[in-house]
């Protein structure tokens, strides 16, 4: 099983990225097309998927949407599309970064290995967290809200620890934002405002009266028990 599913239809990029991710360490499969994409999830468990997002038929917004219906696969956009809008369709479809292209491969490299580290290389910190109705375990990566399994993306389920850590805690939005996305990332502070509302979706009964997740006007937020 590789660990990098490229999902590219340019043959020379493909060629490039998959050269790169092997140098690293890491091992690599390339499809073309959205289809082959999901055809191959079927039968493979990657650890991360690099998606392109002008894919001829089935384009990555639509096969994000798709994997994002089926499991928590992190996955990084690739797009010269770098619009506002283009990149909050691609969080609010579940991506877990987005890259502009042309990419710096030395960073796209830096990201893959800080994503993995993250979700796959923690598993020593094993420990379950109670939090009101949610229980968060840190060794297997899940989140269940009164015993029922929550589907949250890697920033979600991030962004969740952070604040289930620091319950009762105010955190400001910069904080929020450097801690899950990086000082030097190229995502924007509203990205924060999407995850926490889309957060507030899957865990709270209201989402539109948050009894978890509350919004502490000008400053940031706090993850309340109840």
């Amino acid at each position: 099983m590789s660990e990098i599913l490229i999902v590219e239809d340019q043959k020379d990029l493909a060629r490039l990225l998959g050269m790169f991710i092997r140098k690293a360490g890491f091992t690599a499969d390339c499809v073309s097309t959205g289809e082959e994409a999901l055809s191959y999830l079927q039968n493979s468990s990657p650890k991360l998927m690099l998606l392109d997002v002008n894919l001829p038929g089935m384009d990555g917004f639509a096969v994000c949407r798709r994997v994002r219906k089926q499991g928590s696969l992190p996955i990084l956009m690739l797009s010269a599309r770098i619009e506002k809008e283009d990149q909050l369709s691609g969080f609010l479809l579940g991506a877990d970064d987005y890259i502009e292209k042309p990419v710096d491969l030395d960073i796209l490299i830096a990201k893959i290995k800080a994503v993995l580290q993250r979700i796959y290389g923690e598993a020593d910190e094993a420990s379950i967290i109670e939090a009101g109705d949610l229980t968060v375990d840190t060794a297997a990566h899940k989140v269940y809200k009164n015993g029922n399994l929550l589907n949250l993306n890697v920033k979600e389920y991030e962004l969740l620890v952070l604040l289930v850590k620091n319950r009762g805690k105010v955190l400001h939005k910069d904080y929020l934002f450097n801690e899950i996305w990086g000082a030097d990332s190229f995502s924007e502070n509203q990205t924060l405002t999407v995850h926490i509302k889309r957060l507030r979706d899957k865990i709270e009964d209201y989402p539109k009266e948050p009894e978890h997740i509350k919004t502490i006007w000008g400053v940031g937020y706090c993850y309340e028990e109840v």
